[in-house]
């Protein structure tokens, strides 16, 4: 027990070491970012500086399997330097339950950063984007996909408008069952607006089989309504900025994931990534498990039989190797291609007896 503490307590100094160095460059990075993408604006550096904290959440939620594996390499290396890893196999404890408390912790860390660390991510995001686009234009955007439909609004000179959809195709920038309601600079309405279809283009809001309701006369509006096949709506939105605001997987907390995935189910949207983002979040403690195990499959050696670095480098590299293809196993799943169980378990699973397979050979083979 004693040494398990001790092991374990290793493991955290390291892992907090190697957090505090992605930090300061995850800082940095996001710094010059931001600075880029409002050049044209007149931001403050004070308001760049809180955009960049609202996004180093994500950065590192992101990146933590991979300052995982660096954390496990750099305190087994550190052990077998000092040659308490001798130490510990002389006095009868083999090399692999020396591994049992960062295994445990890790565990832990994954478990913490499922229930705490994503919902702090997808408040973060939110809260970007939101500042981020009144930054930006002036007002906030609203704009929110759920089980009633997509709703977006749009502001300038010549008023607002309120766009409800209940179809969304994000790669087409196009939207189905379309009600437009406009109103004026005053605040009134001006007239209302339904569609069959509209697609976002560089001039704005082309809708199809479109029908129009005059707000603004007297009597009523059925008598003055027009019907055409066509019809511009002038709009400041961009498909980049639509996505933007809405935001994707990440900005649901992994506790409302579920109740969000079954109301889009409701509605008719896909909920294909959602259901893979939400699979592999839970997965996420097992592949920070494996994430250790294949770090110390290559560095729990003694210094003097020579490699070492070769072995810190395999271990690196088989770690990344690793971790993109979790990625790309989650994009495949995100397009139908494979199961969704499969997108979101098959890497972690494998990456774990991968290591335990050479964990084995290398303390008992």
């Amino acid at each position: 027990m004693i040494l398990d503490r001790y092991f374990g307590r290793r493991f955290l100094i390291q892992l907090g070491l190697i957090t505090g160095v992605f930090l300061t460059l995850m800082f940095l990075i996001e710094l010059i970012e931001q600075v880029r993408r409002f050049s044209e604006t007149n931001v403050k550096l004070t308001q760049i500086l809180y955009l960049v904290s609202l996004n180093i959440p994500a950065a590192m939620s992101t990146i933590l399997p991979l300052m995982t594996i660096l954390a496990t390499v750099s305190l087994f290396l550190g052990l077998a330097r000092s040659s308490e890893l001798v130490v510990t196999r002389a006095a009868g404890r083999s090399g692999i339950r020396a591994l049992l408390a960062p295994t445990l912790l890790s565990f832990v860390i994954g478990i913490l950063a499922v229930v705490i660390l994503n919902p702090l991510v997808a408040s973060t995001m939110n809260h970007y984007q939101r500042v981020a686009e009144i930054y930006r234009s002036g007002e906030a955007s609203a704009a929110s996909l759920s089980g009633e439909g997509l709703w977006l609004r749009q502001g300038g000179d010549d008023g607002q408008s309120v766009i409800h959809a209940t179809g969304y195709v994000p790669e087409d920038a196009r939207i189905f069952g379309v009600t437009v309601l406009s109103y004026t600079r005053g605040g009134g309405p001006e007239r209302r607006i339904e569609a069959g279809s509209a697609t976002l283009t560089d001039s704005g809001w082309l809708l199809e089989d479109v029908k129009i309701w005059p707000l603004t006369i007297e009597g009523n509006p059925e008598a003055a309504a027009q019907t055409l096949d066509r019809f511009e709506l002038a709009s400041s939105l961009t498909p980049e900025r639509i996505r933007e605001t809405i935001g994707g997987q990440m900005n649901i907390s992994v506790w409302d994931l579920p109740g969000t995935i079954r109301q889009l189910d409701e509605a008719g949207f896909s909920t294909l990534r959602h259901r893979v983002w939400y699979q592999s979040e839970l997965s996420r403690p097992l592949f920070l498990v494996a994430m250790v195990l294949i770090g110390a499959a290559f560095t729990m050696r003694h210094v003097r039989f020579g490699g070492t670095g070769i072995a810190v480098l395999t271990a690196v590299l088989l770690g990344f190797g690793l971790y993109f293809i979790r990625n790309f196993a989650q994009i495949l799943g995100e397009n139908g291609q494979i199961p969704v169980p499969m997108a979101a378990w098959a890497a972690p699973v494998a990456s774990v007896l991968l290591a335990l397979g050479l964990l084995l050979h290398a303390e008992d083979g």
